[in-house]
């Protein structure tokens, strides 16, 4: 078992990260007889399903609906699906997001080669001036 600070570091998270984790569900430590945060094993693999479910982008509610699954089927088979079905998702949302901004590079580098030659044009005004 770890205390929070270890666990804060394994995951380079705040431990004030770690608390609002457990203060909206998603995380369940134990207790030593001081009072003290213990994370067993099974909070540390719930705990790196959130990390890389916010390093993906998803959203604290669909991490929480994952992570929460296995606890209800511990197949992992529910929790699989909607993880792919989530994933899928998000891998569109991507995709667009990754359309718009190759169209915003595309018109930036537009815009920049107007400028360029508007800037040649006035040096070549005031040379002739």
């Amino acid at each position: 078992m770890k205390t929070i600070r270890e666990t804060a570091d394994l995951f380079d998270v705040s431990t004030r990260t770690i608390r609002y984790y457990e203060e909206i569900g998603l995380l369940s430590p134990a207790r030593s007889e001081g009072n003290q945060r213990l994370y067993p094993a099974s909070e540390l693999v719930k705990l790196k399903l959130i990390v890389r479910g916010k390093k993906y982008g998803f959203s604290l509610e669909e991490i929480k609906e994952m992570v929460l699954l296995f606890d209800k089927d511990r197949t992992g088979r529910k929790q699989l699906e909607r993880t792919i079905q989530y994933g899928r998702r998000r891998i569109e949302e991507v995709a667009l997001k990754i359309q718009e901004l190759e169209e915003m590079k595309r018109e930036m580098e537009q815009l920049l080669v107007v400028f360029n030659s508007k800037l040649e044009n006035s040096k070549g005004d005031e040379e002739n001036e």
